[in-house]
């Protein structure tokens, strides 16, 4: 499996402070990924790295084997959820086209349409096309800016704290859509929330600091809790089980 994204002994930190220390990991072509972490512990600076928005101080990122900022259209990036303007007059289709947006200035083109309009179907989300985003749910803006991210056809998908004001029945429907959008794009979950590490997931990354890069399956609530430095619980939304020690007594 080729790998898609290349972290090489990355040093980060602001002025004394350090953020990252040797990251040193690989994200392969067909992966499913989750970064986890406490707050401030680096997570959301990984994503930033790996879009090019921000440069290591020593070490090497790429992507898809070149410079993060060369690679970004290939990159479908969903930021964390943020509040906006309820009163900006803007559209479902509106916000999707913006993923079609390769230049500051300029029309959408046809095709720009059509294939803004596929990824809200892929989405769930095409019979809002032309709802006030504004009138959305949590879940249902999230989709909306997943199909955003979506319409650019990325190679990548990355997402930072996709679960944000989301309640457990959007969670698991945001489960099942990435499932399915797996099948042919390479996903890395930036998150909080333990409890959406799927069974999916095939590898975590663990990030306080230092980087580290586990297969899933060797996960235990052990680990966890040392990453975030006080007993911690994975509990699958679906099933109300702690994930994490019920596949350690599976095996």
């Amino acid at each position: 499996m080729a790998d898609i994204v290349q972290f090489k002994h990355v040093y980060f930190g602001y002025g004394d402070t350090p953020v990252l220390e040797d990251a040193d990991f690989s994200i392969g072509r067909g992966d499913f990924v989750s970064i986890i972490g406490p707050n401030g512990g680096g997570k959301t600076t990984l994503a930033r790295l790996m879009l090019g928005l921000l440069k290591p101080r020593s070490g090497a990122v790429s992507v898809f084997s070149e410079s993060p900022a060369s690679a970004r259209e290939r990159i479908g990036y969903v930021p964390q959820y943020a509040k906006f303007d309820e009163l900006f007059p803007i559209t479902v289709m509106d916000v999707v086209l913006m993923g079609r947006l390769k230049k500051l200035a300029g029309f959408y083109s046809r095709e720009d349409k059509v294939k803004a309009m596929a990824a809200l179907g892929e989405t769930g989300m095409e019979s809002f096309c032309k709802k006030p985003f504004s009138g959305l749910s949590g879940g249902q803006r999230q989709r909306v800016l997943i199909a955003r991210a979506l319409a650019g056809g990325p190679d990548l998908l990355l997402m930072d704290e996709p679960t944000s004001y989301m309640d457990s029945a959007a969670e698991i429907k945001l489960k099942d859509l990435l499932v399915q959008l797996h099948e042919r794009i390479t996903i890395v979950i930036i998150t909080h929330d333990l409890g959406f590490v799927s069974k999916s997931i095939n590898k975590i990354v663990c990030v306080n600091v230092s980087v580290k890069l586990h297969d899933s399956r060797r996960v235990t609530p052990e680990m966890i809790s040392g990453l975030y430095g006080a007993p911690v619980e994975i509990v699958d939304h679906e099933t109300n089980r702690c994930a994490c020690a019920e596949e350690e007594t599976n095996g």
